[in-house]
């Protein structure tokens, strides 16, 4: 007993160090930071929370104080933030994890510490019911605050990148969970703030948990190709540095290198091996202007210099040095060739400009004496205005709400020229629609069409960066519901939605007068009864759009309607004889069939153990739903998701709607593995192009049918002057089969691209 009590007094001992070196190292770098010495408020700070988390521990084992302290840390030294962030990382969780209500912390802090603190506490559970996402709630809640005060994303950041560094401790459902949000939301986020160094590593980390497989082979592949990289970047900056050093400039050349996550998103979307991506390395020329108001020219001075030395890509100047991004970032971006062929992407930046483009907004932000940000940033108060107005028309479904930040704020920006020569940016994708909503509602409303570089055009038209446009409106235009489909801003979209409930209210009025004067006809009295009865038998969802239809005169009540009401249309005794006939006879049959296979499927139960995995075998796999979103088999990295009747749907976890369910419903998230073998066969399919010759198609379907055994579901070929175009769909057992079938049809001669349709 005495060394039971013995070890506790020692391990207490070892954490208050721990715990004491921690703050301490924050202390040191908030002090050696350019903020005010605000190190009291810290202090008292960090002492409440320690008494409030106190004998409380993570899953890795460790006291939870060290989770506020790593975020106050990251606050401070990674982005570069003051004492109130500080103060609100230190308490961010007390309010969540403990007694202490927002009151207490106004009370003993101040009210601003107090709204970041609550911005950043999680509504309680249990509100929404199990069908709602919490998780899109909080972070509806998280925009609110946020939209006040931007500290309160950037201290998420914070909190999110340190669970993403300590998700090891996490079980599997709750990692897809966590990695997933990041990806969806978070990475894109830190990437809108500015906050380039967070988003590269928020994305490696998601990418590593959701796929280590894939992580570790693109790893290892950066490893062993780092010294031909070395030898390109030396060779391709030799003259660039002699060339600078001759013009006298002060300056840095950095070698960039892609991220693991980047470079395997591009291998996905492009179909391309890790051997085909051109753009790993880019370079980066960061220069000290010789005076601050000639930071422009300089910029261009050394994009002259260096366009002497090697051939740049017309297509790919990018001049966000005249014309930052909504986030604050300045570069030109110019594409060389290199001697050795090797297109290489040189990013020119001055010193100010490279601390924005690593820190964002922080590296620029100057705050007055109340800690308040000032006015003075005006595409960040832009961006916060754009959040203010999708708030401002709430969405009715918290899904579509993820749905319009997602497009708005995270789309890369396009420059569009007004008819008088004003500069507005909008998201890439936009339509002459969305440009029309952008500048008021009423134009956009009554907008008939577009002249573009003085062309005329159809609402729907994309617009492109440098387009001059002008709207076109009429008075008798009204907002239509195909408009929803092809409009991409969120301002659009919530404006058109409004204006849309506010016409189908009226035209639901209507239906409802319809259908109580047709009632009074007949002497039937509505109740919530008949409604569910025309309703069910219209088939339609919900009585809202039963009223719509009526209003629309899409349903005319009649006769039928009546004895559906009565019950007369039910099937009498008398009319049995259809059992006789042989085709219902059997048409019944194959439904109490489906009604079998349906039972067969597992459900889960109120004592299913939800952290634990659940394996897919040859036994079990017909218990489980395969959605047609992904097509899994063996050997795919997968998630379980428990669906609304409680069965269990398998999704790869790249799956577009996998992404959408993490990000959203991840507590219904399961870890799932396949143990199958190699028994069953899946559905797989491969493209293949390449330069059409005699015999090609021979070589081709005997590697696959005659050595690999493997068994040729459908074949599709097109020829198109001398280019061979194909889609093989094969069954196989699981993924390792399909990378040996690759593998084989890369030796064949004139095949130059073999693709696998995931």
């Amino acid at each position: 007993m005495d060394d039971q009590i013995q070890k506790d007094t020692e391990r207490e001992k070892a954490d208050d160090k721990m715990i004491d070196d921690a703050f301490q190292h924050l202390l040191d770098s908030y002090l050696a930071s350019r903020h005010r010495k605000k190190v009291d408020i810290i202090t008292k700070a960090f002492n409440f929370a320690r008494q409030a988390h106190k004998g409380v521990r993570r899953l890795s084992g460790e006291p939870y104080i060290m989770h506020p302290i790593a975020v106050a840390q990251i606050a401070c030294k990674e982005i570069g933030l003051g004492s109130t962030s500080i103060c609100s990382a230190l308490l961010h969780d007390v309010v969540e994890d403990t007694d202490y209500t927002i009151e207490d912390i106004e009370n003993i802090f101040g009210p601003k510490i107090a709204q970041i603190v609550d911005g950043l506490t999680k509504i309680a559970g249990g509100i929404f019911g199990e069908q709602a996402s919490a998780q899109a709630e909080n972070f509806k809640k998280l925009l609110l605050t946020m939209s006040d005060d931007i500290r309160v994303i950037l201290i998420k950041i914070c909190d999110r990148l340190h669970n993403m560094r300590t998700l090891e401790s996490q079980p599997a459902n709750k990692q897809y969970k966590i990695a997933g949000e990041t990806l969806y939301i978070y990475a894109p986020l830190a990437n809108r703030l500015g906050l380039n160094k967070i988003k590269t590593e928020l994305e490696n980390l998601s990418f590593r948990f959701e796929h280590p497989e894939e992580y570790k082979k693109i790893e290892d592949k950066l490893k062993s190709t780092q010294v031909s990289r070395d030898s390109l970047f030396d060779d391709f900056t030799k003259p660039i540095r002699e060339e600078l050093d001759e013009l006298g400039i002060k300056y840095q050349l950095k070698a960039r290198v892609k991220s693991p996550y980047s470079i395997w998103s591009k291998m996905q979307n492009k179909h391309v091996t890790f051997d085909e991506i051109y753009d790993i390395l880019a370079v980066r020329i960061i220069y000290t202007p010789k005076k601050r108001d000639e930071e422009v020219n300089e910029c261009f001075q050394i994009y002259v210099a260096i366009n002497k030395i090697y051939k740049s890509h017309p297509d790919r100047l990018r001049d966000w040095v005249n014309h930052p991004k909504a986030n604050g970032y300045q570069a030109l971006h110019v594409t060389l060739m290199s001697k050795q062929g090797r297109w290489i992407e040189v990013q020119i930046r001055s010193d100010k400009m490279d601390e924005i483009a690593e820190q964002g907004f922080a590296a620029h932000w100057k705050y007055k004496d109340g800690g308040e940000i000032t006015e003075d940033e005006g595409e960040l108060n832009d961006w916060l205005r754009t959040i203010k107005e999708i708030l401002d028309d709430p969405q009715p479904d918290a899904m579509d709400f993820l749905d319009a930040i997602k497009l708005n704020l995270f789309a890369s920006e396009i420059f569009v020229f007004t008819p008088k020569g004003e500069i507005k940016t909008m998201p890439a994708g936009c339509t002459a629609l969305d440009f029309a909503f952008s500048i008021h509602t009423f134009l956009g409303s009554h907008c008939i069409g577009a002249k573009v570089n003085h062309k005329l055009v159809p609402l729907s038209h994309k617009l492109q960066s440098g387009d001059q446009v002008e709207i076109l409106t009429s008075k008798s235009q009204h907002v239509q519901k195909a408009w929803i489909n092809f409009v991409s801003t969120a301002k659009a979209k919530a404006k058109i939605q409004a204006i849309l409930r506010r016409d189908s209210r009226e035209i639901q009025h209507r239906g409802e007068e319809i259908l109580d004067e047709f009632m009074q006809r007949n002497d039937i009295e509505v109740t919530t009864n008949v409604l569910d009865t025309l309703r069910t038998f219209h088939d339609l969802s919900n009585t809202d759009d039963l009223f719509l239809a009526l209003g629309e005169k899409t349903i005319i009540l009649g006769s039928k309607d009546i004895d559906e009401i009565q019950g007369k249309n039910k099937v009498s005794s008398s009319s049995n004889w259809r059992r006789y006939v042989p085709f219902f006879a059997k048409e019944k049959k194959k439904n109490s069939h489906e009604e079998e296979s349906q039972q067969q499927l597992f459900v889960v139960g109120d004592k299913f153990d939800r952290k634990k995995p659940i394996y897919i075998t040859e036994d079990s796999i017909g218990t489980f739903i395969f959605p047609s979103c992904c097509h899994p088999i063996p050997g795919d990295d997968v998630l379980g998701y428990i669906n609304n009747k409680n069965q269990i749907e398998i999704h790869k976890r790249v799956c577009p709607v996998a992404t959408k369910l993490k990000s959203s419903f991840g507590n219904r998230l399961l870890d799932a593995r396949w143990d199958m073998h190699k028994k069953l066969f899946f559905d797989a399919t491969v493209e293949i192009k390449g330069i059409d010759r005699i015999g090609l198609l021979k070589e081709v379907t005997t590697i696959i049918s005659e050595q690999m055994n493997v068994n040729i579901h459908k074949l599709t070929i097109s020829c198109d002057d001398g280019l061979f175009d194909g889609s093989l769909e094969l069954r196989v057992h699981d993924r390792d089969d399909m990378k040996v079938i690759m593998d084989s049809l890369k030796k064949v001669e004139d095949l130059k691209e073999i693709s696998q349709i995931l």
